[in-house]
């Protein structure tokens, strides 16, 4: 499987801060057996939106972004993820909001999106490491199927 990482950071574009939340989430699809280019780092808004569409574009199975998920004026992920979608997959969104919430309850505040465009599995993740993390460990287990399927597989039998 071959994965892009974005991460959406208005600060950590500008230079102001190391993004690590990026640097991780790269760690973790590699752990999770995918070839993985990046992180692209970008702010927040409609730079977004242009590298997801040069991620599909460019043919990765996997687009997972970090960052721009939250409530702020800035936190624009998801608005410009849904620009490039084609369908909505809300059961990885869901379940990755309701991961850890007994521990962090404003995990059910992230505004992040999952879906397909293309050929492409997109999930946004929050920014934080402990956000991305909890994506992770609920994604891990299901992204080879979900790639799969995306690309015409039938299911295990």
């Amino acid at each position: 499987m071959r994965a892009l990482v974005i991460t959406a950071s208005n600060r950590a574009a500008a230079g102001i801060y190391p993004d690590k939340s990026g640097q991780l989430l790269a760690e973790l699809l590699r752990e999770a057996g995918c070839e993985v280019e990046g992180p692209v780092v970008v702010p927040d808004g409609e730079p977004v939106e242009s590298a997801l569409r040069e991620g599909v574009g460019g043919g990765y199975d996997v687009i997972v972004t970090t960052g721009g998920t939250g409530l702020t004026p800035h936190d624009l992920t998801p608005e410009m993820t849904r620009r490039v979608l084609d369908r909505e997959i809300p059961g990885i969104a869901e379940a990755i909001r309701q991961a850890n919430r007994d521990k962090v309850p404003t995990s059910i505040l992230s505004r992040g999106l999952a879906g397909q465009a293309g050929r492409s599995l997109i999930v946004n993740l929050p920014g934080s490491s402990g956000g991305v993390r909890d994506g992770m460990a609920v994604l891990a287990p299901v992204l080879q199927h979900a790639v799969d399927q995306i690309g015409g597989g039938d299911h295990a039998r």
